[in-house]
């Protein structure tokens, strides 16, 4: 496995929907990290999220947080995802 970060930029016009599905992200998430393929995850500022996954592609963690109840609520405006090689921390 890979380390793969990938961003979140939720849109600004839609915060009020982030609260309401913001419960049933996290339970996904929670799911993910008990299952060991999520590392760690939070906000960034106000308006984007960093999660870190264990998988092998970039590709293969937008395909895994497709099932994210934000990005089906058309909160996420923008996703990206680049491999991550921690030199120093719990995952080198």
């Amino acid at each position: 496995m890979n380390t793969i970060a990938v961003q979140y930029h939720y849109d600004a016009s839609k915060l009020d929907v982030l609260a309401v599905e913001r419960p049933a992200h996290r339970e996904f998430l929670g799911k993910l990290f008990k299952a060991g393929t999520l590392l760690a995850s939070g906000p960034l500022g106000s308006n984007f999220a960093l999660i870190v996954l264990a998988v092998a592609t970039p590709d293969e963690a937008l395909k895994v947080l497709e099932a994210d109840p934000l990005y089906a609520a058309g909160v996420i405006e923008e996703r990206s995802a680049l491999a991550w090689n921690a030199v120093y921390g719990p995952w080198d």
